[in-house]
């Protein structure tokens, strides 16, 4: 009983430190956008921030939460009452509303076996020394090569647990090599997109994609609440967080807004390296878009926040290149689409113990 109870306090406490490291990296990353806006846009309205921080407080219980509710209001130029700091949705929602069966998205050679879609891009995995089908069939070696390049002539494996555009190699038929994917570990491998023209204006190299927020709310209805597109830059093999550059996405029409934002939430009207500007342009296969991570979600509703990373190729089939059950990032959403998650009352759940 003693050893259960020491054990109990130490998981507690380890727990506490994580939460707070947290929760510190969320004000430092919310306070360095503040600061690049308030120095790029002008300060904001000291009356907006203040009402920000007693919202924190008092709806969410902490002004660890102020952070971000403040970015919002300096990017918006205003206070919105409903707003979700990304922090919150991370260290509460995210557990209260997916708990461990959002984590299943880190795992890719899930996806084929949960939506039984011929959407995902998926050729094969490696899982635990073997290397199986998308249909889960054991591949032996030998016969790797043809399979894989059976379908396309370039590849893209993605370890398990990879996400912001880390953990993602490209191969072709000269490089391939079954050893190397086994020494990097777990994941999927699928077939190099070739994308839309709409997308390939642009930026040629890195496949652009729609980041769709979808959401179970407590009567079973499955809807969506943001989408954004994200594109990389032109050197760039495929897209990355830590520089591509995000557009709002009209969730009826699918026209882009007319700014789209760098990583350091700088506003620009057209791509840095191409000089295509954003408005004007529609989403080629929007509708088709929006009904499949409608259906696919359906399939997995107790994961009940899903991030989908989609694309379209050169024939306008949709292509869901991967799915993010855990913490999806809403933050951007939030605060160019937002509040997207007023109606579902995530302000009253508390943290899980």
């Amino acid at each position: 009983m003693v050893s259960f109870d020491v054990e109990r306090v130490v998981r507690q406490s380890l727990k506490r430190v994580a939460q707070l490291r947290f929760h510190r990296d969320h004000g430092a990353q919310a306070g360095r956008v503040l600061e690049f806006l308030e120095r790029t846009y002008g300060k904001a309205d000291p009356a907006h921030l203040k009402l920000a921080d007693t919202y924190a407080r008092d709806v969410f219980g902490s002004v660890v939460y102020a952070p971000w509710l403040r970015v919002y209001t300096a990017f918006s130029g205003t206070f919105k009452e409903g707003w979700i700091p990304d922090n919150y949705y991370g260290s509460v929602v995210v557990p209260s509303m997916k708990g461990s069966y959002g984590k299943l998205s880190a795992l890719k050679p899930l996806s084929r076996l949960i939506f039984d879609s011929d959407a995902f891009p998926d050729i094969a995995y490696f899982a635990n020394g073997l290397f199986f089908t998308d249909r889960s069939v054991v591949i032996p070696e030998h016969d790797l090569e043809s399979l894989v390049f059976g379908q396309c002539d370039r590849v893209v494996f993605k370890l398990d647990g990879s996400g912001q555009g880390k953990g993602v190699y490209l191969f072709d038929r000269k490089n391939f090599n079954g050893e190397v994917i086994k020494s990097l570990g777990n994941g999927v491998i699928q077939k190099f997109i070739t994308q839309h023209r709409v997308f390939n204006a642009f930026a040629s190299k890195p496949v652009a994609t729609l980041r769709f927020t979808t959401v179970v709310d407590d009567a079973g209805s499955v809807s969506i609440r943001a989408c954004f597109f994200r594109l990389g830059r032109a050197d760039d093999t495929h897209v990355q967080s830590d520089h591509d550059i995000c557009v709002p996405v009209d969730l009826v029409t699918g026209e882009l807004g007319r700014e789209g934002y760098m990583n350091d939430w700088g506003a620009i009207a057209e791509h840095p390296d191409s000089g295509v500007r954003f408005s004007g342009v529609t989403i080629p296969a929007f509708a088709q878009c929006v009904a499949m991570v409608l259906d696919l979600h359906r399939k997995i509703p107790f994961a009940r926040c899903i991030g989908w990373d989609v694309t379209v190729d050169a024939d306008e089939n949709v292509q869901v290149m991967e799915w993010n059950g855990e913490h999806n990032d809403v933050k951007f959403s939030e605060a160019t689409q937002g509040p997207c998650f007023s109606d579902l009352k995530w302000e009253r759940l508390r943290a899980v113990a």
